[in-house]
Formats: structure tokens, sequence, C-alpha cells
């Protein structure tokens, strides 16, 4: 809105939330610096990186932060010890690794009815688009396609960067990102209003003049989303999260702004109503803010397209079946996964999901805890594996326990995923698969592309340098207050709803990646797209060819079973292959048999025995690849 125009959904002006925010007493503010100080040196798995990689030391910060607040009571009050809070968990840059502001800012988002996004021209030069607009905001130039020049009459990606500095993207790619996300949308979870009451938007119209426009930040409490797992309940999925909340909270608000029909796609889901729904000419699914899955065509061909909007689920299982579900309605010659903006959620969702992808077997990512007299307390309460909540920690506990002898900084690395699990189902998947990454894709969703990349599954097409580089598991304060032993910890529950999470356990990766760390480094793709005109405005139609020209390089193959029929010890099989020269027969882990093949259907009658339980059949290429894979249980 112009300033002084009414806001559907305000709550107010920046100034009145700052006048209507409690004040914390002495005695509240002395307990969030200790409880800060306890995570931080008990569980922090990064601290020793983080003072290494950005020369900051929280750990002094807070310690002289509570000698301040003990000397004089009324040092850093008010707004002054949340932006000292905010400010010293933001010099670890670690999106995990958070202070969550107290009530009123906590559910408050400050919003601009608009968007700005980045695109590049021919000549490489960076340009700043307005690309969305709330409706009802009504204005002649500031319309989708407008070029902003500067920002507060500072040029426009200077400003960009300097917000991004006030965010924890633990690379240069990852804290651009991030300011630019935030622009427009700033929610207050943990992260303070913007210093100033409004902006002024400098922007270039369609007939090139050039035109100051002052906009006042609204202030609004968003719809909240479908919370598929509770961060602050003790159980297995909570233990098991990694995810920037910031970008989930900025994600809901521009949700709230510009695509209300997504908001109640989540009240339906929320209501039990949904059923399976589609966005334009997408797919139905019954998840239709996690997924978005369509045909797309291209001059290279027809290829399957599913942008995976966050791994915020509940339950693994259901996550990869929907997956599964949508690819066997999408062409088979090549797939197109976008993960662009996703900030992570439940790990075992993400790599659960890369088994469907490649004939490999998948190996999960590693975890370490941090040695610390806290986490042994931790991992040897919860090492008993018949534990329900959280999952085990058993592989972790001997080694975080020796360290007293060994002097180990960190723990043996272990794998959070069920190896099991991540390889039951088996490849689904045959055509090429090529991924779509930026620096806004954080944790679990860095995961994914660590796994995507470390089993060589595809290329990865990327939007921007690296990931987001969030490699860690993610735990909150709350969730640490319920787990850790009575009488064995300096974890306490805090007086007020002001909250903090930190990464406590840290991502390694697998493969000819083997022991890199994900933090701070994130993923690099194989090949750069730099985002046009069209691509921000028109639905990504450079991106996408982009895409398929990878696409059409690889070879697409198919191993699928047209007929099973089990009589008597025997399998009558009838195969589909496409591009392959012969497939072995596994028969519960043993070789049974090997065929030769062509193009179409081939039969097969194998002895499988009585009480087999599983057929595998690999397939490989006139090369002797290993190109494809399906499994069967008989």
């Amino acid at each position: 809105m112009r300033e002084g125009e009414g806001s559907q959904g305000r709550v107010g002006s920046l100034a009145t939330i700052l006048e209507s925010a409690m004040p914390l007493s002495p005695d509240d503010r002395a307990g969030i610096v200790e409880q800060a100080l306890a995570l931080m040196e008990g569980f922090y798995v990064h601290l020793p990186l983080k003072r290494a990689m950005h020369a900051v030391d929280p750990v002094q910060r807070l310690r002289l932060l509570r000698h301040r607040l003990a000397s004089d009571g009324d040092a850093a009050s008010g707004i002054a010890f949340h932006r000292e809070m905010t400010e010293i968990f933001t010099s670890v840059r670690d999106l995990h690794t958070v202070y969550l502001l107290p009530s009123p800012y906590r559910r408050l988002t400050a919003t601009l009815p608009f968007a700005v996004e980045e695109c590049f021209d021919d000549d490489g030069r960076r340009h700043y688009l307005v690309t969305k607009t709330e409706n009802g905001f009504d204005h002649p130039t500031l319309v989708p396609g407008t070029e902003v020049t500067h920002w507060n009459g500072v040029p426009i990606h200077l400003a960009v960067e300097r917000n991004g500095d006030r965010h924890s993207g633990s690379n240069r790619a990852a804290r651009h990102a991030r300011g630019l996300n935030s622009l427009t949308q700033r929610p207050l979870t943990c992260s303070l209003p913007p210093d100033e009451s409004w902006i002024v938007v400098t922007h270039r119209t369609s007939d090139g003049d050039v035109v100051d426009e002052r906009l006042a930040w609204d202030v609004r409490s968003p719809e909240p989303g479908q919370q598929a797992v509770d961060p602050d309940h003790p159980s297995n999925a909570a233990t098991a999260l990694g995810y920037d909340i910031q970008s989930d909270a900025v994600h809901e608000a521009k949700k709230n702004l510009f695509a209300p029909d997504a908001v109640e796609f989540d009240r339906r889901i929320a209501l039990g109503e949904a059923g399976a729904l589609a966005v334009g000419d997408s797919l139905k699914t019954s998840m239709p803010t996690v997924f978005l899955a369509k045909p797309v065509k291209t001059t290279h061909g027809t290829y399957g397209y599913i942008r995976i909007f966050t791994f915020g689920v509940g339950r693994s299982d259901l996550f990869v079946a929907e997956f599964l579900k949508l690819t066997e309605s999408l062409p088979e010659d090549g797939l197109i996964i976008d993960v662009r903006g996703n900030p992570g959620g439940l790990i075992y969702a993400a790599e659960d999901l890369l088994q469907l992808l490649t004939p490999n077997r998948i190996e999960p990512a590693r975890f370490q805890f941090i040695n610390t007299s806290q986490t042994r307390a931790l991992t040897q309460a919860y090492s008993d594996p018949s534990l329900p909540q959280p999952s085990s920690l058993k592989p972790w506990a001997e080694s975080v326990a020796s360290a007293v002898k060994t002097g180990a900084a960190f723990s043996v690395a272990r794998p959070m995923s069920d190896p099991d699990r991540c390889n039951a189902i088996g490849q689904r998947v045959h055509g090429p698969v090529v991924l779509i990454t930026d620096a806004l894709c954080y944790s679990a969703t860095d995961i994914f592309a660590a796994g995507f990349q470390d089993h060589g599954i595809g290329p990865i097409l990327g939007c921007s340098d690296n990931t987001g580089a969030g490699g860690a598991n993610v735990w909150s304060h709350a969730v640490l207050c319920q787990l850790m032993p009575t009488g064995s910890s300096s974890i306490h529950p805090l007086s007020v709803d002001a909250g903090m999470n930190a990464a406590v356990r840290r991502s390694v990766r697998v493969g000819p990646n083997a022991g890199t760390l994900l933090e701070d480094l994130g993923v690099v793709p194989d090949e750069r797209h730099w985002l046009t005109r069209r691509d921000v405005l028109e639905g990504n139609p450079n991106l996408i060819e982009h895409a398929s020209k990878i696409l059409s390089r690889r070879r697409p193959y198919r191993l699928s079973i047209t007929s099973a029929r089990v009589s008597g010890g025997t399998a009558e099989i009838t195969l589909d292959t496409k591009n392959l020269s012969s497939v072995d027969i596994h028969v519960d882990g043993h070789t049974r048999d090997a065929i030769e093949v062509a193009d179409g259907e081939t039969a097969v009658s194998i002895e499988v025995g009585e009480g087999s339980g599983t057929l595998d059949f690999k397939g490989f290429d006139d090369e002797g690849r290993l190109s494809a894979s399906r499994s069967r249980r008989i």
C-alpha cells in the first residue's frame, strides 16, 4: 500500500509494535543469556568451525553480555537486548542456530506489497525486477516487470547485500540470496523489525522515466502454514529436522500475499478436506504445497518436471509414495527436479527419495556430535534402541563417551537415516534426471543435493554458485530441555516465550566427497544458469529449456515388470526394457541368472524356491554399465 492507505490483515505500524513489546525483567534476560551459553558450549556442533572460518566467538560475547547484565541490570534492555542476542547468533552465520524473538515479534511479519527478484541480461548484467504484487495493490508504475534501481537512495545491489549481512547465510551466495528473499518480506521470527518506518523505491517505468515512490511497512500476522512436525515436541521426527526457519517464514509470508489459493490448500489440508488438488496445468496431488508436477514441452523434447517446495513433511513414506505416484504420470524420457528455495525439513524424507532415482545402493549421509559432557549425557540416556523418542543415539554413545580418553573433538560419523529404508523401494525413475538448485536450498535440501551428486544420479544445474550450505541436524532448546536427563544438564526451560535453536549433529558427505562437510561449503552445481527476464516473469522457460538440453545429452533407460506370476517355486516374469543389453537377476540378494535383452518385452522363467522374498533386476547398457534396476516382492 502507499503510505497512509489501509491494508487487509494489517496489525499496525512498526512504531506501534515496538511500543507494545513488553520489556523483559533482568532475571528473564539473565536466564536467556545463561541458556544461550549452555546451548553454545554444550551442544553447538559447528562452534570450532565458525570460530576458525568467520573469526567469531559467540561464547565470549555471551559472557560479556552476562557480565554487563550483572553489573547494570538496565544494560541492553528492551529492543537493544534482542538486537544484541540476534547479532550474537547471526555472527556464526548458521541459519540452524538462531535466537527466536518472544511475543509479539515472532508471530508478525513486516511486509511491502510486492516482491523483487533478480535476473541477468545477455551481457551478464544483473537487474532487479518487481515480479509479483499483492491483490488490491493498484499502482501505476510498480507492476510486474518494473526495474528497481535504488532502495532508500542506495543502489539496489548494495541494499540487497546489506540486508543479506543481517542474516546468517554461511557463504556469499547464501547471504545474497537471503538478502534478496527478505527484501520486502521480513518475518520477525528471528530478525528484528526494519530500522526504517518506510522505504523509498526508485524504479524505472516502462516509458523509461525514473520515479521515487514512498511506501510504509505494514506489520501483519500471516495465516500460519500447516506444521507437519512440531519442532518443540521431542518426537523422532523433531530430532531429524534440518530446515531454515527464517526462509520458511518468508515463504509463508509470500504465500499469504501472493498465493491465496495455497493458503486455502493449507486450510483444507488441516481440516482433512483437501483430497487431490492441482494448480494450473499441473497434475493433481494430495500434497499441493509440497509438490508441483507437470510435463514440459521444450525444443529438445517433452520431459517431466517436479518442483519440491519443501521437505517439511511429517512422514517420509507418504512423501516418497506421492513423489512416485506423480512420476508415474510424467514422460519417461527424462525428469527435471527443481528444489530452488526449498528451506528443508525432514532429513529422512530427503534421503529416502534418492533411491527412486538411481540403480545404485544409497549410502545415507553421516552425522557427528561435538564431544562435550552434555552430549555425553544425552547420548548415554538415549542409547537404548528400544526407546521410541528420539530415535536411538546408541551409534554415537560409545565414541562420545570415549572422548574423555581419546580427546577427539567429534564423535564417529554415523547415518541418521536407516540404510535399509533408504534402499527398500529401489529405482523407479529410469530416465535421466537433472536437479535445479539455488542458494536458498538449505539443510535437508543441501543433504538431498549432496546425495544426488555423491551417488552420481545426474548433473546439477545451479541458479547460484552453490546451495545454502546448511549441513546439520537442528534441535530446538525446548526439545533439549525435555530430553536431557534430570540433574545432569545445564539446559533449563526459559521463563519467557523466547527460544533458540542449534545445529547439534553436523553432516558429512559420502561417496567421492567422503568426509567433506556441507556446512559453509554447500553443493557446487555442474552447470550454472543465469535467470533471465523471461524466467522471473513467465515461469522459468529459459531455465527449463537449459535443463532439457542437459537431459537431451543423456540416454533414457527402461526396466519395468509388465507381468509376474509365481507358481510352484517358479516365477514367470515379463520385462520391458529400453537401451539395455543385459539384465542380471537376483533372488534374495543371490545371483540367479543373467539374460540378454533388446528393446521391448522379454519373458523369463526363474526358479525362486519356497519362501523367497525379493527379486532384483540389474540392467546393463552395451558398455557394461549398471544403468537401471528394479525390485519386486514375491
